[in-house]
């Protein structure tokens, strides 16, 4: 539904984003205004009679001898309603009914005359290690990386640069493969996407996948070619590659925009943004910043001294502190917001990212946001959405068919890990949950039952220990009640800071819960020469080792003409007078098979064993 009205309830003169009309959450808002039928949902034939000032009779005449029977209480199709409103002088139009809790559906159309220039917002995507959070270091003059596990970015970071007296909002996403969602989110809210390629590697997984990200989203691409300062730097080589994944240099006649940089060396740095700055006024990005502020959660995670943390990215509107706002299935009142550099703010326009405290509980990461003019109203629709939350879970934990049934039943074979994740916020969370659950073992499957942000709480101990599941700690750690709690229920945390390092771990767990495979592997043959009669033991094999050795208490099969006889095991094995554990190839010695005593003059006995295949 678009809306651009005012609410009487707004302050400071901001327009609020829920319309105000009472009906506008109903199926029998429909209406004639100025010869165009407006309805938002099942309608039927008498309503329709009613609203167009249409006698019923002449609305099911006409549908009659069209071939279409109806009767006065059936609701029409679209199509029918658009036949109809034309036939008696009437255009149509339905509108999209967005409840208040569904308020990301909500389309909002701002007169022109309240549209102010906002600053552009810039994703920069990549491949793990090609610079992208060293570029944002240059253009910021910060130093980011030096504060990271492993200088891997872990999560979503925000930051507003003023270039030539006008701002630019950067969002730095994660390269490393395992934060394909939290990539994905940064390309949704973005304007402009440039993508990091190391002129010594060339593209790589995830610079195609970024690139793929970025046309999903249908915004301009700028490919900066980083390291070029590198011995073995080769931008000819990146620009060839890719041109096969249809992106082209405008020196090559195509319309992207390349940059040959050197973030670490600051070469190149002013054209780049330069450039930035040239698409941004091309696009003419506008926002009302009179109107309570929407946009989306780039991060959220529990502080330990602050609770519960988000960082918004405010897209339109203007968020004040003390603002209420509904973020996800959260609200709250603005307690504080601060920027990047941690500095209170008191107002946050348009294209601003800012951390914000005062929420009941930790949000998801790609949530939306909105603010309202009152507590009582944030409250009411967070409840609203809180509750569509767990109905959505509820629905998801449940069969829909058959073949959903069946598989169930059949996986009791397939062995599962529990698992727990806790991190320090929800978009290394969800990423932890995806890179283990893309661990492939066959027979063996991961199992999350719980992914959130925050310390690891009794409540996670006590689950894990119903459950049988592993604790896993991401850039945290647990205090010492959590970790005598987990002693006493025996559940097991194990704590780590960088990623690859977690899935190997849990890799290995994986393979050593599988039974083990086995293989035979022949260790010799044995010829029998001569059939030896001993009245306590039975026939015994005088025979010649022609292969391998033969050892005492091993596996064996007795073969006749090529043909197996007998299966079993060799219970006894001399050389002359003396026990031996084994004999090898080209000597003598005398053999009995347990449990077989049919041995005959040039039978062969084959010894071998069964030995563990490693997965």
């Amino acid at each position: 539904m678009a809306y651009n009205g005012k609410n009487k309830n707004s302050k400071n003169n901001r327009v609020s984003n829920i319309p105000v009309n009472k009906n506008a959450n109903k199926n029998d808002y429909n209406k004639v205004n100025g010869g165009v039928f407006v309805y938002t949902g099942n309608i039927s034939v008498s309503q329709l009679s009613k609203e167009l000032n249409v006698p019923a009779t002449n609305i099911i005449k006409f549908l009659f001898l069209k071939g279409k029977m109806v009767t006065l209480n059936q609701n029409l199709d679209d199509e029918l309603i658009g036949e109809i409103c034309l036939e008696y002088g009437y255009d149509f139009k339905k509108e999209k009914v967005v409840s208040e809790e569904n308020f990301e559906e909500l389309e909002i159309v701002d007169d022109a005359k309240h549209l102010k220039e906002r600053p552009p917002i810039v994703t920069i995507m990549g491949h793990v290690d090609h610079g992208k959070t060293t570029l944002i270091d240059t253009i910021r003059n910060s130093n980011i990386v030096a504060t990271e596990a492993g200088a891997i970015t872990q999560a979503i970071g925000a930051y507003q640069k003023e270039i030539k007296g006008k701002k630019i909002t950067f969002i730095d996403t994660p390269g490393h493969e395992a934060f394909t969602q939290m990539r994905s989110r940064g390309a949704s809210v973005t304007d402009i996407v440039i993508i990091v390629v190391a002129a010594d590697d060339g593209v790589m997984p995830q610079t195609r996948e970024a690139i793929d990200h970025a046309k999903a989203a249908k915004v301009p691409i700028i490919i900066a070619i980083n390291k070029i300062d590198k011995p073995g730097a080769d931008t000819d080589r990146v620009k060839q590659e890719l041109m096969t994944l249809n992106i082209v240099a405008e020196e090559y006649g195509g319309d992207t925009i390349f940059c040959e940089i050197s973030a670490k060396k600051n070469i190149g740095i002013e054209e780049l943004l330069e450039n930035v700055l040239v698409l941004a006024e091309m696009q003419e990005l506008k926002a009302n910043p009179n109107r309570y502020a929407m946009g989306t959660v780039l991060e959220a995670k529990l502080d330990k001294g602050e609770g519960a943390k988000a960082t918004l990215l405010v897209q339109n509107g203007t968020l004040n502190a003390s603002d209420f706002v509904v973020v996800g299935a959260a609200y709250g009142r603005v307690r504080k917001m601060t920027n990047e550099y941690r500095a209170e703010l008191k107002v946050a326009g348009p294209s601003t990212p800012v951390a914000i405290i005062g929420l009941t509980e930790v949000p998801v990461a790609g949530d939306k946001f909105m603010a309202f003019p009152t507590e009582k109203q944030a409250r009411e629709i967070a409840e609203k959405r809180k509750l569509a939350k767990a109905q959505d879970e509820l629905n998801k934990k449940t069969p829909g068919t058959l073949e959903d049934l069946y598989n169930r039943i059949h996986e009791g074979e397939i062995q599962e890990i529990n698992v727990i994740i806790r991190a320090d916020n929800q978009g290394s969370a969800e990423a932890v949950k995806g890179a283990l659950q893309n661990i492939q073992v066959e027979g063996v499957r991961i199992n999350v039952l719980r992914a959130t942000a925050g310390a690891i709480t009794e409540t996670d101990v006590l689950l894990a220990s119903t459950s049988s599941a592993i604790i896993f700690g991401f850039n945290i750690r647990p205090d010492a009640l959590i970790r005598k709690k987990a002693e006493e229920e025996k559940v097991e945390i194990r704590l780590h800071t960088i990623i690859y390092h977690l899935t190997e771990e849990v890799e290995a767990a994986m393979k050593g819960m599988l039974k083990p495979t086995y293989r035979e592997q022949v260790t010799g043959q044995a010829e029998i020469r001569k059939v030896i009669v001993a009245s306590r033991i039975g026939k015994i094999g005088g025979s010649m080792v022609t292969n391998g050795v033969i050892k005492r208490d091993s596996l064996c099969r007795l073969l006749r003409d090529g043909v197996v006889i007998y299966e079993g095991k060799i219970s006894s094995l001399k050389r002359f007078q003396n026990d031996a554990k084994e004999v090898a190839e080209n000597f003598e010695c005398g053999l009995t098979i347990e449990n077989f005593n049919d041995i005959k003059e040039g039978d062969i006995v084959e010894g071998y064993e069964m030995v563990e295949v490693k997965k």
